[in-house]
């Protein structure tokens, strides 16, 4: 819902802010990461500048009354969002020696927000290098895929393929996004649902979709009432909150062995569905199939949802595999988003540290693990037989 500043980004002429002061109840760090191999092309200048700029945006009568209208959002947080802004002294944006190093420290329930701000800026930023003539490729081959997708569900006849937007963080530019996305709802009517972006859903008239992120996991490392415990407390917190409401449950913050060890009938029950995000997909459905299974609940009152690296062949791929057996729906991010003939940039944001205390998410794809000490990470392993 808090938009980026303008259409291109502009530029600002007043200087950064100054580092915000340390909060008292202990350190909490959210990192940045690239995973690609090759360098973002982008300045710590230009960063901080837009980085900076993010300090303007505040919700608008508009949007708050339309949050208001979700289910999900209850007035205490209304209250809270209603005055919220974001501080850029809680970011810090350096050249590293492997590149841009990028922290954001503070209260954790402000610099959380950080999170999509700071990639989609980045992956902008990096894309702009490579001229406006991506366009071209980029409507070109949205064209080619939105028709190959229509036309193979067609053929199946099987009106039960459902697709989400995931693509805000990794995105092209902002305008590319929102033209997308309006492509995939004029196009893809019967089969498209929603995206994860607010300001879209709400300016579109889209339903906003989406699921917990991996750090309301990796927070409950340090908040829950034990390590061991910590998916099982975080799972449980979530449903106190929200009742039937986001019912989709994160599975990969320390594997999918460890979570369906955690994720036990009460909780299987209660949620209407998992989603997978590293791993093999087959491979981690049929696992999630057989669970359910031996807990005595039918997989064909669940939801999957797949959200990662996926393009359109690989979704077919997967819905026709599990055809009749559970209900499936994708979130598909960069492959519409920012497939404009050139790499996109794999970028990441994760909580790395809470009340000074160390967070980690150990994935089931070893490249997706994130933590900065090295000892944590041997004992979560130990912990959770990883």
């Amino acid at each position: 819902i808090l938009n980026l500043p303008t259409t291109n980004l502009r530029s600002r002429s007043r200087k950064s802010w100054k580092r915000a002061p340390d909060f008292p109840r202990g350190r909490n760090l959210a990192k940045g990461r690239c995973r690609s191999d090759e360098p973002l092309n982008v300045s710590v200048h230009e960063l901080r500048e837009q980085c900076d700029a993010l300090g303007d945006l505040k919700l608008t009568s508009e949007e708050l009354t339309w949050l208001s209208g979700l289910p999900f959002i209850r007035a205490p947080f209304l209250d809270y969002l209603q005055d919220f802004k974001l501080d850029p002294r809680q970011v810090r944006i350096e050249q590293g020696k492997s590149g841009l190093e990028i922290i954001a420290e503070g209260n954790w329930a402000a610099i959380s927000h950080f999170e999509i701000f700071i990639l989609a800026l980045i992956s902008e930023l990096h894309c702009r290098s490579f001229g406006h003539d991506a366009l071209v490729s980029g409507r070109r081959g949205l064209s080619k895929k939105l028709a190959f997708l229509s036309d193979s569900l067609s053929r199946s006849g099987d009106s039960s393929f459902r697709l989400v937007d995931f693509g805000t963080s990794r995105r092209y530019s902002r305008v590319w996004h929102e033209e997308v996305v309006s492509q995939l709802k004029q196009q893809l009517p019967g089969y498209f649902s929603g995206t994860s972006n607010l300001h879209l859903a709400r300016t579109l008239g889209l339903k906003p979709v989406g699921t917990m992120a991996h750090e309301w996991l990796q927070s409950h490392q340090v908040l829950g009432s034990s390590l061991l415990t910590s998916q099982k407390d975080a799972l449980s917190v979530w449903l106190q909150q929200y009742g039937d409401q986001l019912g989709i449950a994160l599975t990969d913050t320390i594997s999918m062995q460890a979570f369906l060890r955690d994720f036990d009938g009460d909780l299987a029950r209660a949620y209407s569905g998992i989603r997978h995000d590293s791993g093999d997909p087959i491979h981690w459905g049929e696992q999630a199939l057989e669970h359910y299974r031996k807990l005595g609940i039918d997989p064909a009152t669940k939801q999957f949802v797949f959200s990662d690296k996926l393009d359109f062949v690989k979704a077919l791929e997967i819905h026709r595999h599990f055809a009749g057996q559970v209900n499936v729906s994708f979130g598909i991010g960069s492959y519409l988003t920012n497939d404009m003939g050139f790499k996109a940039p794999n970028i990441v944001m994760k909580l790395v540290e809470l009340n000074n205390r160390p967070v980690a998410k150990l994935s089931d794809n070893p490249g997706k693990t994130m933590c900065q000490d090295q000892a944590y990470i041997r004992q979560l392993k130990t912990v959770f037989s990883y």
